[in-house]
């Protein structure tokens, strides 16, 4: 008999995925931003409301039995925006501050990407098709998500870089991991990992630059009208561009 194939439950890996991917980091960034700072609700509330999204939206996706855009699309952002206020309730609540923070988070990724390899053998994103393989994937992606977050804030404050200037700096390794994956023969997992925790900086600069005060460095622009149209984006190009599910796992 021949042998079932089975559809991964995550998307296959193009340019579309990395162009929503850093707008729900962006939006992850405005919309927690927007919940804690301009809801006044507290960075720990905050990631209460966002703990419980994300579980939720997690448990939907790892039950579906199939690749759906919107729902995978929506853990995505759950994990973007429960990152933001985790990482912002560690940071400052807790005053660990951003590296320390940054160090915790770096450390708790690479142990669940090893745990991850060492139990499903591969971390690789076409090998999501099971709850066990899913579960890994999310964890790692939240963590990935919150490190990404205490970064970006490192970054641009205690490096003062500014936003613009972080913004720069995670473009321009995201482009050489791009020449990485078009000129060299480095693992195509490893670097769709370090492109994945770098989009998530990216999107923390970005959208601190989209809301905080300009005697800050950024634009003031209203939390709720950057998320609103982060969200109408993100919605355009899932409605409007073909989406498949990653190559097939066996």
């Amino acid at each position: 008999m021949e042998k079932q194939e089975v559809l991964s439950k995550v998307p296959e890996v193009t340019l579309l995925f990395w162009v929503i991917k850093i707008l729900a980091t962006t939006l992850g960034e405005t919309g927690g931003d927007a919940v804690s700072m301009s809801m006044h609700l507290g960075y720990l509330v905050g990631s209460g409301i966002f703990l419980v999204i994300f579980i939720i939206a997690v448990s939907i996706q790892i039950a579906a039995e199939k690749f759906h855009p919107i729902l995978y699309w929506t853990t995505i952002v759950a994990t973007t925006t429960v990152g933001t206020t985790l990482a912002d309730f560690a940071d400052r609540s807790l005053g660990i501050g951003y590296a320390g923070g940054t160090t915790i988070l770096f450390a708790l990724l690479i142990a669940s990407l090893f745990i991850w390899h060492r139990t499903m053998g591969s971390i690789s994103v076409d090998t999501v098709s099971s709850p066990k393989s899913e579960m890994f994937y999310w964890v790692t992606i939240m963590f990935s998500q919150t490190l990404g977050t205490a970064l970006g804030d490192w970054t641009a404050d205690t490096a003062n870089l500014g936003y613009g200037g972080g913004a720069i700096v995670f473009g321009v390794m995201l482009m050489i991991i791009s020449a990485a994956y078009f000129w060299t023969h480095i693992s195509r997992t490893a670097l769709f990992w370090a492109a994945f925790i770098l989009t998530r900086p990216l999107g923390a600069v970005v959208g601190d630059f989209l809301d905080k005060p300009v005697s800050h460095g950024g634009l003031a622009l209203s939390r709720y009208s950057a998320s609103a149209a982060l969200i109408a984006l993100i919605l355009f190009f899932i409605f409007f561009f073909s989406h498949k599910p990653a190559a097939r796992a066996h």
